[in-house]
């Protein structure tokens, strides 16, 4: 395998997890989130995961399991990892709550404004941090396996997740923040959640680099599938309602399928 093309992938899943320190940022020096914008950012978000998904990840899946296996048992393989996908995203999050929510994390930060040394506080920014740490970590494996595929799609990817995980980084700040009133360790909590990501690329690889061929690639380029649809339909769809109009979100969600299905196009 070619070292340039592991380094590049990593550098991508490096990217997507470490946004989190842009929404820790963004929570310190903005004087008010802008829902709109956030709301049409995760639609935008949820559009690129669920077009990508649905139109290049899983074609890419069967088309390479069925190589191995012929075009029946292929179809039936590439079908059954997508929703145990699905299946494994979502005992993730039976398992380990939701991270606050950076609109709640927001009513928070104004009802505590003269608060400090919180535990209550620091007790949600921490378990907050937690959360995301494992529910990035199996998007950390998806971006670097998907990079390492196909280095453009890897790209489309990142953006998907690196947009998603800005929200999660002011989720995490603000109550330590608030809870402290040190700008910097909140930052740090923040920013070491996301490294999840780079952790689980690096282990995921070393795991599975034996095992990396046709079939292994189809099934965990299926598996990737499920867990990004789950992702955004369970995650970036409803956080995008809350925090803007409905249509905002809709238009969002529109305008990242566009957007993605032309750079498919462009490069096809």
């Amino acid at each position: 395998m070619d070292v340039n093309n592991i380094i590049f992938a990593f550098t991508l899943t490096l990217f997507a997890g470490l946004s989190t320190g842009i929404g820790s940022a963004l929570a310190f020096y903005t004087k008010q989130t802008n829902k709109k914008f956030l709301s049409a950012a995760l639609g935008f978000s949820a559009g690129v995961m669920i077009y990508v998904s649905m139109i290049e990840i899983f074609v890419k899946a069967r088309d390479s399991l069925e190589a191995v296996y012929g075009a029946t048992k292929g179809y039936w393989i590439t079908t059954i990892a997508f929703f145990l996908g699905i299946g494994l995203i979502a005992l993730i999050d039976k398992f380990v709550p939701s991270a606050e929510n950076p609109h709640e994390a927001r009513e928070v930060k104004d009802m505590k404004k003269d608060n400090e040394d919180d535990p209550e506080l620091l007790r949600m920014g921490l378990f907050s941090a937690l959360a995301i740490a494992i529910h990035n970590f199996p998007e950390g494996l998806a971006t670097f396996v998907s990079a390492i595929q196909d280095p453009t799609l890897g790209v489309s990817i990142a953006v998907a997740i690196a947009i998603h995980n800005i929200p999660e980084g002011i989720a995490v700040s603000v109550p330590i923040y608030y809870a402290t009133g040190d700008k910097k360790k909140a930052f740090l909590y923040s920013f070491a959640s996301g490294l999840s990501e780079p952790i689980g690329a690096i282990l995921g690889y070393f795991l599975l680099m034996r095992f990396l061929n046709d079939a292994m690639f189809g099934i965990i380029f299926a598996l990737v599938a499920g867990i990004m649809v789950y992702i955004s339909l369970d995650e970036l769809l409803p956080a995008a309602e809350k925090y803007g109009e409905h249509h905002i979100a809709i238009y969002g969600l529109i305008s990242g399928m566009i957007v993605m299905a032309l750079s498919l196009l462009l490069i096809s």
